[in-house]
């Protein structure tokens, strides 16, 4: 197997031709059969016999082969030691493989190199052939003695029988069925092979033929044999080319009658002399050339030996490379894949079996996973779409939006969410955050989900954010997770402005609906003491005093509640704004030169840009609202307690821009804002002081609404007093430079502008 595919691969598959696929199976084939042939050859197995002319031709031709081998299993060392030095893919596996048939090829080839030394050396080794000649004439000695013991147990047999074929003589006349019968008995009982009665002249009275193979005739012995058994003497013959044992008994109950009866030799006690004789002659044969022997034979098992040994190896070299190559070609492809390539194939080799099934398999794999990777991709690419698509939706909306799931956390937040400054009590990022340390508030309301699943909640709640309260409409979906969790959608809708501009118009419609009816009777109850003073003030004489007290009361008294019904009118029918192009530090400027006259013993003081900040803005009612907040600093400096009275006084008005945005921020260090609450002094009628109307700070609030921006009660940076923050946007930028108005306005329009001020102050 080889890498293919669009990435380059590290390892590039090496075509082999069939020269190159087959040289080395038939140099191992030819070198193995020429050592077999030398063995035949030299062991004497063939027709040919082991001549110097034909040994040693094929010990050249055994020298050439192990040479080839030699060379061709140092080449595959070789590549194999590059391999490793390269550190290519699987080459500890190659090594191993390749060390391991090494060792399994060494160790018979030790094994049988040291037992064929032994062995010539044992066989060829002269006291051990003159041990052998020793046993080969024992043996011979010990084959005579067994035939003589043989004779013997013949004999005594013989004489056994002839004693009770004597005892049986009677039958043989009277009853020679039943006599013949016994002889029979006892020749089958004995293992005769031939037993006959028969006469010294050779005439054959009886005979039984126990083995089926008996001669059919019986050889006569010598007459002298006959006298010899006459007169009682044991007799035991060797017949048939000594293959048979005769014994020779008389029988005395009968007339020149002897026994007579056959048995063959053992085989082995004929033919062991004579291979004994044969072993003693080819001994002294060999004897003379067993040196000559010798070296052929270790030279034979030598060549036999190293050829086997080198075969073993290139085999194990040559199928380790065989396995180790589609192993190393699937680890390259497999590191390809893992560097991202899904292209990436291998060729599969048939040859390769189980291993060429495995890079069809990794193929598969591969083309599956590269199909599999286009659809995530393509998956991904339209979820990226939607989610996209559902961010921008979800960043589009004005309403917060946060995703809560089983466990509490929150999973997913919107921009608007976000601009809420949700974070948990370690100041983490929200998301993933415990939503009860996030927005405790909603847990209440978590929980009355859970309870109605799956409708939705719907509720309001106040958070705190630093020193801003908001008023929030907080609403939550249920729905079902894949794992069968509840999940949570929450809306967090921001409706503090809402809330505030309903009770501002609330109170607008009640102010004119008392300014209008309180303004009706004023003027004539005003008149009409006027006219009492002037008709009765000259007549009167008696509590003159006390009657010019009482009207002088009901005229500054109706004086005061016009006063008041003009600032409800006032807040009532807010004049509409007219911005234009103006410079703040200007405007700024004005203001506090005001202030300073009119609070010579406080330290009114700005902070202004070098530069002109330029915004769009109603100079008129911009400096009311700095003017009403410069206002309440110096009441709430005259508030202080006795104990910070000591300090003096002082108000601090700074202009900073950020990100387009104009931050005028009033300070003082006065008694500041109450902790609680504080969002709602700037609703209508909302004051601290018993002597305020609670009109200045709405109006202010409704001011700056107007001009696009917003009011913000914060508490002093140094912890004690008030900040008052004004964001109003910029200017846009324009390609001519326009004048700012602030060069043109009259100073004399500033006490207007103040004495409306100081009419409407908290």
């Amino acid at each position: 197997m080889a890498l293919t595919g669009d990435a380059p691969s590290p390892l590039k598959a090496k075509g082999r031709t069939p020269f190159r696929r087959w040289f080395g199976p038939i140099i191992v084939i030819g070198a193995v059969g020429c050592a077999l042939a030398t063995f035949l050859v030299v062991a004497e197995f063939g027709i040919v016999s082991p001549t110097d002319d034909r040994v040693l031709p094929l010990l050249v031709v055994n020298g050439v082969f192990v040479g080839v081998l030699l060379a061709m299993v140092l080449v595959k060392a070789w590549r194999l030691y590059r391999v490793w030095r390269r550190g290519e893919a699987a080459a500890r596996l190659h090594v191993r493989t390749v060390g391991f048939f090494s060792v399994i090829a060494l160790m018979p080839a030790i094994l049988l190199a040291i037992a064929g030394s032994l062995t010539v050396e044992r066989v060829l080794n002269p006291a051990f052939m003159s041990n052998v000649k020793v046993f080969v004439h024992n043996t011979a000695e010990a084959a005579a003695v067994f035939r003589e013991s043989q004779c013997r147990a013949l004999l005594q047999e013989a004489q056994l029988t002839a004693s009770d074929l004597d005892r049986a003589a009677i039958l043989y006349n009277s009853d020679r069925p039943y006599f013949h019968q016994i002889f029979q008995s006892r020749a089958y009982f004995l293992g005769f092979s031939v037993a006959a009665l028969v006469k010294s002249s050779g005439e054959i009275l009886d005979r039984i033929d126990v083995a089926q193979n008996a001669a059919s005739i019986i050889i006569a012995p010598p007459k002298s044999e006959f006298d010899d058994a006459r007169r009682g003497e044991p007799l035991c013959l060797v017949i048939d080319d000594g293959k048979s044992f005769v014994a020779l008994r008389a029988l005395n109950a009968f007339q020149d009658t002897f026994l007579y009866v056959t048995r063959p030799i053992d085989p082995i006690a004929v033919e062991f002399p004579k291979q004994a004789e044969s072993l003693i002659n080819s001994y002294d044969a060999f004897d003379s050339y067993r040196t000559a022997v010798q070296r052929a034979f270790v030279m034979m098992y030598a060549f036999l030996t190293t050829i086997m040994l080198l075969s073993s190896i290139w085999f194990g070299l040559d199928f380790a490379d065989r396995l180790v190559t589609p192993i190393r070609d699937l680890i390259a492809a497999t590191d390809e894949v893992s560097a991202g390539n899904l292209d990436v194939r291998v060729n599969v080799d048939k040859q390769h079996g189980e291993l060429a099934r495995l890079g069809d398999v990794f193929n598969k794999m591969t083309t599956e996973l590269n199909l599999q990777q286009s659809r995530l991709i393509e998956a991904n690419r339209i979820n990226d779409e939607r989610r996209e698509f559902t961010e921008a939706v979800l960043a589009g909306v004005p309403v917060a939006v946060m995703g809560v799931d089983s466990e509490s956390v929150v999973t997913i937040l919107n921009r608007s969410a976000e601009e809420l400054s949700l974070t948990d009590a370690k100041g983490q990022a929200t998301v993933g955050a415990d939503v009860g340390s996030v927005l405790p508030e909603i847990v209440p309301i978590l929980k009355d989900a859970a309870e109605v699943f799956p409708r939705a909640v719907q509720s309001q709640i106040t958070i705190k954010r630093g020193v801003a309260e908001r008023t929030l409409n907080v609403r939550v979906t249920s729905a079902r997770a894949e794992e069968g969790n509840p999940t949570y959608v929450v809306t967090l809708d921001d409706i503090t402005d809402l809330v505030m501009a309903q009770r501002t118009s609330a109170w607008a419609d009640v102010a004119r609906r008392i300014a209008h009816e309180i303004k009706n009777p004023l003027t004539p109850i005003q008149l009409s003491a006027e006219r009492l003073r002037r008709k009765y003030g000259k007549v009167i004489q008696d509590d003159r005093d006390v009657f010019d007290q009482c009207t002088d009361t009901i005229v500054r008294q109706v004086d005061d509640i016009k006063r008041m019904v003009d600032e409800f009118s006032s807040f009532a029918r807010m004049p509409k704004a007219r911005p234009e192009r103006d410079d703040l530090n200007e405007c700024i400027r004005q203001v506090a030169f005001l202030m300073r006259v009119g609070n010579a013993d406080l330290d009114i003081v700005e902070e202004l840009p070098e530069t002109p900040v330029i915004a769009q803005f109603d100079r008129r009612l911009l400096s009311q609202a700095l003017t009403n907040i410069v206002k309440n600093a110096v009441e709430g400096i005259a508030a202080r307690e006795e104990k910070d009275a000591q300090e003096k006084g002082r108000v601090e008005i700074k202009l900073d821009v950020r990100d387009r945005m104009a931050e005028i921020d009033v300070i003082d260090n006065g008694k500041g804002f109450p902790a609680m609450n504080r969002q709602r002094l700037l609703e209508p009628y909302m004051t601290t002081r018993s002597d305020g109307t609670g009109l200045g700070l709405p109006i202010v609030a409704k001011i700056i609404e107007d001009h696009g921006g917003r009011l913000e009660l914060l508490d002093a940076p140094s912890g004690r007093g008030a900040c008052v923050r004004l964001i109003v946007p910029l200017a846009a930028e324009t390609s001519s430079k326009e004048e700012p108005r602030g060069a043109g306005v009259e100073a004399d329009n500033a006490p207007a502008h103040a004495s409306e001020a100081g009419q409407s102050g908290a």
